[in-house]
């Protein structure tokens, strides 16, 4: 049997579902999360995703400021190219992938935080999302920091 992830699954029109799922394949459009608050299971559409948060608590933290950044970390390291991903919403995600490309429907990323609560991030690609890399992602990042210095 798969293991369990614990997974908070944000859909483009701003639903939040927290659970847990044992059949997330990147490349199937659909998956099951079963819920914490009733145990069942909910059949999830990737095509209605913004994102798939894998974490390590489903409690989270509701004081938590998350501050999009780069760290003075290398453009590369073993997590892949530094990349900032914004979606249609305003939210600006920052952190690492190597997986990332334009032709696939979507990928894995890192967040620059390691002691945050989220493991890894599955982003869907879908219309409106934009993603850079390397030092053009460390640009976005400036602009949306800085926004009367762009």
């Amino acid at each position: 049997m798969a293991p369990k992830n614990r997974v908070v699954a944000h859909y483009l029109n701003g639903r939040m579902l927290k659970g847990t799922t044992q059949d997330f394949i990147p490349t199937r459009s659909h998956f099951h999360i079963f819920t914490t608050d009733e145990g069942t299971s909910i059949l999830v559409s990737q095509d209605e995703l913004k994102a798939l948060f894998f974490v390590r608590h489903l409690e989270g933290d509701a004081h938590r400021v998350d501050i999009p950044a780069f760290t003075r970390g290398p453009a590369e390291n073993a997590y892949g190219r530094k990349i900032a991903v914004r979606f249609p919403d305003g939210e600006l995600i920052c952190g690492y992938s190597v997986a990332y490309s334009s032709a696939r429907e979507g990928f894995f990323m890192s967040t620059m935080d390691a002691r945050g609560n989220n493991e890894r991030i599955y982003v869907v690609l879908t219309p409106g999302v934009k993603v850079l890399e390397g030092p053009a992602a460390e640009e976005m990042l400036r602009r949306w920091s800085n926004p009367e210095a762009a």
